[in-house]
């Protein structure tokens, strides 16, 4: 018990980050399915729509259980509101290009190639969220 309490110590932000990426990944497949099969949108915009939804989702998640993240201004929070929301633009692009490939060009089921392509999102959203977002910074390392 006392070694997966060890285990547990160790990868917890980790094991938060799989449960809340599990959860946004729920998010963003419920919204696209809305926004594509229901009322029948086009998917690259159901896709972004998702995106946003999910991002929402994630960043309010993944600031308090997640990355810890406490800020001490407004400044703080909206510069990290900001870098958030631009780091994950990036994975926009990837969603919407994996989108674009599997769905215009190899003409694969939308939602198939939903779930293909939120595994690499959500890899690539944690390390760039770990790397760019929340990183520790030194001084708070000290503390």
């Amino acid at each position: 018990m006392k070694r997966i309490a060890q285990l547990y110590a160790q990868y917890k932000d980790v094991i938060a980050y799989l449960v809340f990426g599990g959860l946004t990944t729920l998010v963003n497949l419920v919204v696209f399915f809305m926004t594509a099969s229901l009322w029948h949108w086009n998917y690259q915009i159901g896709t972004a729509v998702a995106w946003f939804v999910s991002v929402l989702f994630a960043y309010l998640t993944n600031r308090v259980w997640v990355f810890h993240s406490h800020f001490t201004t407004m400044r703080a929070l909206g510069r990290e509101i900001v870098s958030f929301f631009s780091v994950r633009a990036l994975t926009l692009v990837m969603d919407e290009g994996i989108m674009w490939i599997g769905v215009s060009l190899l003409m694969q089921n939308e939602m198939l190639t939903k779930l293909v392509d939120q595994v690499v999102v959500v890899l690539a959203n944690y390390f760039f969220s770990k790397w760019f977002v929340f990183r520790k910074t030194k001084a708070a390392a000290k503390n």
